[in-house]
């Protein structure tokens, strides 16, 4: 039987090991890009694109873009 992420499920519930190690893959998260490590988002505790030397209120992608739509000038 399979489910909405692809990953194939055996009788007894449990997903094969190989599917097991691509399911972050195929759950819609993206994959961890290498580099410093990033700051988690103030909101919703995603990584953002700073790191975590950044000083300040640090959001997401997502966060930022509902928030400026928040504060926007409705005039």
């Amino acid at each position: 039987m399979s489910n909405y992420c692809g990953t194939e499920t055996t009788t007894t519930g449990a997903a094969p090991a190989s599917a097991s190690a691509s399911a972050a893959e195929t759950a819609g998260q993206a994959p961890v890009a290498a580099g410093p490590p990033f700051a988690a988002c103030v909101l919703c505790q995603e990584p953002t694109e700073y790191p975590e030397s950044h000083k300040g209120i640090t959001l997401c992608p997502v966060c930022e873009w509902r928030e400026a739509e928040r504060t926007a000038c409705s005039g």
